[in-house]
C-alpha cells in the first residue's frame, strides 16, 4: 500500500525549509531550530553534505530533538563553547508580524533557540503562510519559560497584563519540562499583544522568569511557503 500523501501545509514546509537550506555554505557554522518545519531544513542541509555540494558545516542545535535528527542526517555537531559566533541560524517560528517579529516556543526550546538566535549574524525563519499575523499573539499563545519553583506566583501578574496563563501539561497531566528543566506557562491575550517591547520587558524583570518567546528584532528574512511557492520577506530597514 502506498503511503499517504503529504498534505499542502507539509509540502509548503517542506519547500520553506528546502529553500532556506540552500543558503548554507562551505565551512559555515549554523544554528539548526526546533520544529515541523525547520525539520525539512535540516534534511536537506544532511543531503547536500552527503552529495558533496557543501564541505565543513557544523550546526549547533536547539534541543536534544534536533540533536538527534542532525546526527540521523549526517550534520556535524558543535557546540556555542568551540564556536561562539555562529554565521547562519535557521529557525521555524509560530506567528510572524509583518516587522519580522516572532512569537516562539511552542516546541519547548525557546530559551536554547534564543541563545543560538543572538550567537549568529544571519538569522533565517521558515514558516508555511499560516504562520503570518497581522499582531503577535493572535494565533498562538505566548510561551514563557519559568524555574519551576514557585512557578504559581507569575499567574497573577501574567494575568494583570491582559494574559490567560495556562501551565503546559502532557497528556498524562503532568507538567512539561523543557531541556533545560523548565516550566512553561502558556499565555493568551484575547485581542493580541500590543506593545510587545514592553510585555517582553516586564515579564524579564520578574525573577523566575528565564525566557518568553518574543523574538523582537532579531530576524533578517523569513522564508514563507504557501500554494504558489516561497515568498522571501526581508525585515524593513529603519
Amino acid at each position: 500500500m502506498n503511503a499517504l500523501a503529504p498534505s499542502p501545509i507539509e509540502q509548503h514546509k517542506r519547500r520553506a525549509g528546502e529553500a532556506a537550506a540552500m543558503l548554507v555554505e562551505t565551512g559555515m557554522a549554523v544554528g539548526l531550530g526546533t520544529g515541523s518545519t525547520v525539520r525539512y531544513a535540516i534534511e536537506a542541509i544532511g543531503r547536500r553534505i552527503a552529495e558533496g555540494a557543501i564541505d565543513g558545516v557544523v550546526g549547533v542545535a536547539t534541543s536534544v530533538a534536533t540533536e538527534r535528527l542532525a546526527a540521523a542526517c549526517g550534520v556535524p555537531l558543535t557546540t556555542l563553547a568551540d564556536r561562539p559566533a555562529l554565521d547562519l541560524c535557521v529557525d521555524g517560528a509560530d506567528e510572524v508580524a509583518p516587522n519580522l517579529d516572532l512569537v516562539k516556543g511552542l516546541g519547548a526550546a525557546l530559551l536554547r533557540e534564543k541563545i543560538v538566535a543572538a550567537a549568529a549574524r544571519r538569522r533565517v525563519i521558515v514558516v508555511d503562510a499560516g504562520k503570518l499575523v497581522d499582531r503577535l499573539g493572535t494565533r498562538a499563545p505566548l510561551p514563557i519559560a519559568v524555574v519551576p519553583f514557585a512557578w504559581q506566583v507569575h499567574l497573577d501578574p501574567l494575568r494583570a497584563l491582559g494574559g490567560e496563563p495556562v501551565l503546559r501539561r502532557d497528556a498524562a497531566g503532568r507538567a512539561v519540562v523543557s531541556d533545560d528543566g523548565l516550566y512553561l506557562v502558556d499565555c493568551r491575550f484575547p485581542a493580541g499583544i500590543a506593545r510587545p517591547e514592553a510585555l517582553e520587558a516586564a515579564l524579564r524583570a520578574r525573577a523566575g522568569v528565564v525566557a518568553t518567546g518574543l523574538f523582537l528584532g532579531m530576524t533578517e528574512a523569513v522564508y514563507v511557503a504557501g500554494p504558489h511557492g516561497v515568498e522571501v520577506r526581508e525585515r524593513p530597514g529603519p
